[in-house]
């Protein structure tokens, strides 16, 4: 049997009351997380591009954008999966190296308005659609990340399972949809070299492309039935180390998104576990940064590969700089949606600090990657004084986990183009989304010319 017909076995067969409370609640979590990553990046200048483009377009109203109004199913996935992933606070899964939600959950959203679907169907297919995307994650990570954006790449696969599930297709059309999904999957690396747009297009077109790989199976467009596996499929083609076991390994018995986790800095994943250390040292000590004399970050190489960046000079590419958010961490002691902006991108104290900062890589936590994403921090004072600390997972992760209320008050601070009651009221209708008989009324706090 391919891989394609176990996951759309997996797809078909799937169902809500499949689901322990617990898993539902974790869902509907994640999905609040979506909506707050979303509204705080709905007025970003690249966002606002993409907005402006779908208007452009034109197309029928069918499903409602974060940045106002509504538009076409396809272009409102596009919109909203970009919304959702600049402002660098949507979920992460380590092993699969995969931000979910920012893919998943537009294209579900948009498929379920449109078609009239309850909250319940909405969980389902976020579940499935995680599940999908987080296997073949797996199974081609880490070599495929050095020049692929997982998000980008392999949640095309997971908005594609979400919509099918939607969609109601049955097995040969989920073949087919994960066929297209495979041949449309794409997303390089190239862009964080100038700080370009593009890592806001790979997932809007991860969303997008899953709604249209749905959309043309359900009318009988056929894609590879081995996309994956085949001679010429993703596996082969865009990974030089893959385990294909991984895709079908305890499917349909193991929750993936329970292993889902949530970011509270606002930069990149790999530069969190240092900042953790650090913050906590900050607090612990209320060190200045004269006091220091040096800092050292030892952690795994494809941090390194993405991170490593001794001068940004823009405010996005400072959330990419392991050395500017180590500084950021011990200057100023936090490292949320507030603390990068043009002024501390060029604060003194941080750039003098960020001189001091060596990276690089351990081999002990080199190889514990992707199962854990480690780092230890050695900082050296004035005073003779070494302090080292060192963790395996980052706050937010499920071995390091936050709470629902606090992801909950993480919601409320991102969501501030809201009102504080439409906040508090969006917040409640998500967190009883299995009680929502049609998607669409948590839309109706953004059915209107603007956020």
């Amino acid at each position: 049997m391919g891989l394609s017909k176990e996951l759309a076995t997996y797809i078909m067969e799937t169902n809500y009351d499949d689901f322990p409370d617990e898993v539902v609640e974790f869902t509907k979590l994640c999905i609040l997380d979506y909506f707050g990553s979303a509204i705080a990046g709905s007025t970003k200048a690249p966002v606002q591009m993409i907005h402006d483009f779908a208007i452009e377009m034109g197309g029928t109203p069918q499903a409602t954008l974060v940045t106002g109004g509504k538009t076409s199913v396809a272009q409102a996935a596009l919109v909203n999966g970009a919304s959702s992933h600049i402002v660098e606070l949507d979920d992460i899964h380590k092993a699969s190296i995969i931000h979910a939600a920012t893919v998943v959950v537009p294209a579900a959203l948009a498929v379920a308005e449109w078609k009239k679907l309850s909250g319940k169907d909405l969980i389902t297919a976020v579940i499935i659609g995680y599940e999908v995307g987080f296997r073949i994650g797996e199974a081609v990570t880490p070599s495929h990340y050095y020049y692929w954006h997982n998000t980008a790449t392999c949640g095309t696969f997971g908005a594609t399972a979400a919509v099918a599930k939607l969609l109601n297709l049955n097995e040969e059309q989920i073949i087919h949809a994960l066929g297209s999904a495979g041949t449309q999957a794409a997303g390089l690396w190239e862009f964080i070299e100038d700080g370009a747009m593009s890592k806001q297009l790979h997932p809007g077109k991860a969303a997008m492309n899953g709604v249209i790989s749905g959309l043309l199976a359900q009318k009988g467009f056929t894609g590879a039935s081995k996309i994956l596996e085949g001679d010429r499929g993703f596996f082969q083609a865009m990974s030089e180390t893959f385990d294909e076991s991984k895709v079908t390994n305890q499917l349909g018995n193991k929750f993936k998104i329970m292993e889902n986790g949530f970011k509270i800095h606002a930069s990149c994943r790999h530069t969190h576990h240092a900042m953790d250390l650090l913050i906590d040292l900050k607090k612990e000590k209320g060190i200045s940064e004269d006091d220091i004399k040096g800092v050292r970050v030892k952690t795994y190489q494809v941090a390194l590969d993405i991170t490593d960046n001794d001068n940004p000079n823009t405010e996005y590419a400072s959330k990419f700089s392991l050395q500017y958010c180590t500084a950021l961490a011990l200057v100023k002691g936090e490292g949320g949606l507030d603390a990068f902006n043009q002024d501390t991108l060029w604060n003194g104290k941080i750039r003098n600090l960020m001189k001091k900062v060596q990276v690089e890589v351990d081999p002990e936590i080199n190889d514990n990657y992707p199962e854990k994403w480690g780092v230890i921090v050695e900082v050296s004072f004035t005073s003779g004084e070494k302090i080292i600390k060192q963790t395996d997972y980052p706050k937010g992760d499920p071995e390091n986990p936050v709470f629902g209320s606090e992801l909950r008050e993480k919601f409320l601070k991102l969501a501030t183009e809201l009102s504080e009651d439409e906040r508090r009221n969006l917040a409640n209708q998500v967190l009883d989304l299995e009680n929502v008989s049609e998607v669409g009324e948590i839309f109706r706090l953004f059915d209107r010319a603007g956020v």
